[in-house]
């Protein structure tokens, strides 16, 4: 059974052979250019597979780039229903076509075989140990201005007082004038015509 790998590439991932043809995202290179794919993901020879965490570390894939080619047409349609809306755009990708020449496994088997030993740790492990968080030391209080700007011999005076606000004297209660009738309203000349004296009646002469 041939050697196989998984390598990543433009977001995706992709199964190569040594010898086999590749197309895919359009990659920086003139054709003829060599390439090396380094972030393989699984490598595979017969029954031995080799799994990365994420990346076998030290594995490679080199390819040699053929040329630039275009994919499929995709035709992009709007319209909007009850509406003279319509829309036609279509769009091809720009896409490279690689021949994969060697996959190269990792160098060191050594560190492979301690990867391949000890798994990475889990989730549950690391819930086990809860993080503690340390202790705040309490602070000390800071004396008030008033408190530093005294010296630390003089007696504690007390302030004046301020004096006592003194009621003012309330206002005497207004007695309520009595009430009159219209009719002796009426009848009761004003004070004013009280006061004028009255003038006598002179006698009449006869002539």
């Amino acid at each position: 059974m041939t050697m196989y790998a998984v390598v990543s590439s433009g977001g995706k991932q992709y199964r190569v052979e040594a010898g086999s043809l590749l197309t895919l995202e359009r990659l920086d290179g003139e054709p003829g250019a060599s390439f090396t794919f380094d972030r393989v993901l699984l490598i595979g020879d017969g029954d031995a597979v080799t799994v990365g965490t994420p990346i076998v570390a030290g594995a490679s894939v080199s390819a040699t780039v053929i040329g630039e080619t275009l994919g499929p047409k995709l035709v992009i349609f709007k319209f909007k229903q009850k509406v003279k809306y319509r829309r036609r755009n279509g769009h091809r990708q720009h896409l490279t076509q690689v021949r994969i020449d060697a996959i190269n496994p990792t160098a060191d088997k050594k560190a492979a075989a301690r990867n391949a030993k000890e798994p990475a740790p889990s989730r549950a492990k690391a819930e086990e140990k809860p993080m503690t968080k340390p202790k705040a030391t309490p602070r000390a209080p800071r004396p008030s201005a008033a408190k530093a700007a005294a010296p630390k011999g003089a007696a504690k005076t007390a302030a004046p007082k301020a004096p006592a606000k003194v009621a003012a004297p309330k206002a005497s209660a207004k007695v309520a004038a009595p009430r009159v009738s219209a009719k002796k309203a009426a009848a009761t000349p004003p004070v004013a015509d009280r006061a004028k004296p009255r003038r006598s009646a002179k006698p009449r002469t006869e002539e």
